[in-house]
């Protein structure tokens, strides 16, 4: 299992008022955007912005950050034998699969594996 890709997760009201700032930030314009739920994301550089009412997005603010690895399943056997607790259970998404899990130090994450379409159009090699 490896770590292909981490994002810090941004909170804002307005998603085209946030974006052109993180353009400028990183140079890049958005690798991926799309809407889930009630929430509309978009992904640029390092960053994963979450926009939408806040209470919508008080749904997803338990994760600190967004972590994408290529096997879900291998990450589940690690994540379980270091003491971590699944709050989410895998669950299919618009960009593969997800699940959260608090660590054992207290941390929370959300674990994506995209699908292969999604890996070779975003992650270089």
């Amino acid at each position: 299992m490896a770590v292909l890709k981490t994002y810090a997760r941004l909170w804002t009201d307005d998603l085209d008022q946030a974006l052109p700032l993180l353009e400028e930030l990183t140079g890049e314009q958005p690798h991926l955007q799309l809407a889930f739920e009630q929430v509309a994301l978009a992904a640029i550089g390092n960053f994963l912005v979450i926009a939408g009412p806040a209470e919508e997005r008080a749904r997803y603010s338990h994760a600190s950050a967004t972590v994408v690895v290529d096997d879900l399943d291998a990450l589940l056997a690690t994540l379980t034998s270091a003491g971590a607790t699944v709050t989410t259970p895998t669950t299919g998404g618009p960009t593969g699969r997800f699940l959260y899990a608090r660590h054992a130090g207290g941390a929370e994450i959300e674990y994506v594996e995209w699908t292969p379409e999604l890996v070779r159009r975003i992650i270089p090699g």
